[in-house]
């Protein structure tokens, strides 16, 4: 289906950056080309990405059963690490080839050259709204439906054989969590290379192909530095026991952010000038001299601030700290007060991640304008293979825990794969974390290439004195984009309600038609494939609704209203889908992390343990937190880029309609 998608809207592409460029057909046919690297790039990292987690769940299983925990945590490290660097290694080495392609085509005129790569990163984001959007309706159709009619109803484990949802909701993990992280992330590198790209090649020098390449090359390095760092996790300080894994985890990050900045500094002493006029966005025809110490400042507060947002997210999903154990407690009293107390951390939780990607926004962008927000996006994923590997790390433990309660094996070895899946949901909360502010920079690095774009065509006569944000169209459409996310969660929140419920529906049909299922020893089996259907069907149906929303809202705003509406709903969007993915990301984790919490709770204590009315309140929070955390939330990464991604890539066509204001001029 996404590659039916991709050549359909590669025509549009085409067709589009033609018309806007003349009816350039060259140029419409490169945009497309590149388009269409981007989708199938993105495609074949998150098919690897299943297909190497699918091996190594059973791996994991195995290690936990036979060996100690080094080797069962190394299973489950490895198997993301391949997803890691395979996405990072494609990602780099198809965009430069596009690159090098490109430049024989455009040898002098680099700002066309660029504007025709941009379509990587747009082929990068279609293809993960379909990941992230169709993957979370899938797997969380799953979990909820396993959660709400096993645990809360029956009483029975979600991963217990009996449960007819057990086994949509583990290829669901591998569906949402691998392949659509993965395919976000990627969008990510792709768009945040590109804005840089095409900012970078507004610049007033004669060959700029090595500055050019600079934002490549951060990530390039970023690879070999994740490559190293991983060594300390597997072999230098390998885990032992239990405590050690959410700090084997941890080290991960840290010391691949410690090694970036030296690393970084080198690099642009080495590939940059030692002044490179960069043209302000926002100013008639004013530069910046760029000094490499600049550019390392930009990408080190990136990489600085990315770790920062991570760290916090930690403390608010993990149920190592206060937040996450008050709100356990919160379960004493029921449902309600839990859903009440998950929902108050999720909005506390955005204040600091949003005051520090404002940090990082002003020292970029007051250094090198918004190329430096570019720079600084790149930071943030240059150690994009090491958090991968530890987003992946998550839904493998999470199936190997699955595979051991299905094969009934030892409670010993659940024990320990639900440990390392403990550790694994409070990183994926970090990843997220990562994913939502270098989403957030890379579409305000998208919105300043977008100005660029349109500043050029227009000659300076559009946004020559910058963005007017009290133009009446401009503010009317800043309305509308802070809008878009709340529609946005509500229709992929209701798709999630909507394919539980059918979900809930057939596992009770089933339940009721064999009653046998039930016994300690069944001697009937579930039928798994009746709701594996359910799920496929539901995320490919409900999908189309919320993506067809990102895809053609700015569209037809710059078709209809001009580039300065097109400006107002970018911004709109950014600002509201910040706060609010953040907030609906950590709500989910905690909750996750709270039922954990009172599930490893004795009989005996205030949280009395698995089966109490306490540990069915902190499910009931689980399953409501399940569609905030793997659905709607992350998925709001893919609203704010997307939406930057193409309008950049339409600026020509869209500047080709009446000079820039649309058909209602």
């Amino acid at each position: 289906i996404c590659a039916y998608f991709t050549i359909g809207f590669g025509i549009v592409v085409f067709l589009a950056s033609a018309a806007g460029a003349d009816w350039d057909y060259t140029q419409g046919g490169l945009t497309a080309t590149a388009f269409v690297l981007g989708a199938f790039t993105s495609m074949l990292s998150g098919y690897l990405g299943m297909k190497v987690a699918v091996y190594s769940n059973v791996r994991t299983t195995i290690s936990a059963q036979k060996a100690g925990w080094t080797a069962c945590f190394n299973t489950a490290f490895r198997a993301g690490a391949v997803m890691g660097f395979a996405l990072c290694g494609l990602g780099m080495i198809v965009l430069y080839i596009a690159l090098v392609a490109f430049k024989g085509t455009y040898s002098t005129d680099w700002g066309r050259m660029t504007e025709c790569i941009t379509g990587y990163g747009l082929g990068g984001s279609c293809i993960a709204m379909f990941g992230r959007v169709g993957g979370g309706i899938y797997t969380k159709a799953a979990d909820v439906g396993a959660d709400l009619v096993g645990k809360v109803v029956h009483g029975i484990p979600e991963d217990d054989p009996r449960n007819p949802a057990t086994i949509a909701d583990n290829v669901g993990d591998n569906v949402g969590d691998v392949a659509g992280m993965g395919s976000d992330l990627f969008g990510s590198f792709a768009e945040a290379t590109c804005a840089a790209l095409v900012i970078g090649s507004a610049s007033n020098i004669e060959d700029p192909w090595g500055a050019l390449l600079f934002p490549v090359a951060v990530s390039a390095v970023g690879v070999f530095v994740c490559l190293i760092a991983s060594f300390i996790a597997t072999d230098i300080l390998p885990v032992k026991k239990e405590t050690d894994v959410e700090m084997a985890l941890k080290t991960q990050l840290i010391s691949t952010t410690f090694l970036m900045l030296p690393a970084v500094y080198v690099l642009a002493s080495a590939l940059l000038p030692d002044v490179l006029p960069i043209n302000k966005v926002n100013g008639d025809n004013a530069t910046i001299d760029m000094k490499p110490w600049m550019a390392f400042m930009c990408v080190g507060a990136g990489v600085v601030g990315g770790l920062i947002i991570g760290l916090i997210t930690e403390y608010y999903t993990s149920h190592s700290y206060a937040p996450v154990r008050e709100l356990a407690d919160s379960c004493r009293t029921g449902a309600a007060t839990n859903i009440i107390y998950g929902v108050a951390l999720g909005y506390k939780s955005a204040v600091i991640p949003v005051v520090i990607l404002s940090g990082v926004i002003y020292l970029s962008f007051g250094l090198l304008d918004l190329y430096g927000v570019a720079l600084a996006a790149i930071g943030m994923l240059s150690n994009l293979a090491t958090g991968l590997s530890i987003d992946v790390y998550g839904p493998v433990c999470d199936n190997a825990g699955g595979i051991a309660e299905m094969a009934e094996l030892d409670p010993s070895v659940r024990e320990k794969t639900d440990a390392l899946d403990a550790a694994g949901n409070t990183t994926a909360a970090i990843g997220k974390g990562f994913a939502i502010g270098s989403a957030a920079l890379v579409s305000l690095a998208l919105f300043g290439a977008f100005v660029t774009r349109v500043k050029e065509k227009s000659d300076g006569v559009i946004f020559g004195n910058g963005v007017n944000m009290l133009e009446p169209l401009t503010f009317a459409f800043l309305i509308i984009g802070g809008m878009i996310p709340f529609w946005f969660a509500a229709l992929t929140m209701k798709s999630v309600g909507l394919a539980a419920m059918e979900m809930v529906y057939e596992v009770e049909r089933q339940f009721k038609e064999k009653p046998h299922l039930l016994d300690e020893n069944p001697s009937e089996r579930p039928d798994y494939d009746a709701c594996i259907q359910i799920s496929t069907k539901a995320s490919l149906r409900e999908m189309v609704a919320p993506g067809a929303m990102v895809i053609f809202t700015p569209l037809l705003t710059g078709t209809f209203f001009g580039v300065n509406a097109v400006c107002g709903l970018l911004v709109g969007s950014l600002i509201a889908s910040v706060q609010l993915a953040i907030s609906m990301s950590n709500s989910g984790g905690a909750w996750d992390n709270a039922k954990k919490y009172v599930e490893r709770a004795s009989p005996d204590s205030e949280l009395q343990g698995k089966g109490s009315d306490v540990h069915k309140a902190a499910v009931v929070g689980d399953t409501v937190g399940d569609p905030f955390k793997d659905t709607s939330g992350p998925a709001l990464n893919i609203v704010m880029k997307l939406m930057a991604v193409l309008s950049l890539v339409f600026a020509d066509y869209f500047y080709s309609i009446n000079d820039g204001t649309g058909v209602f001029k």
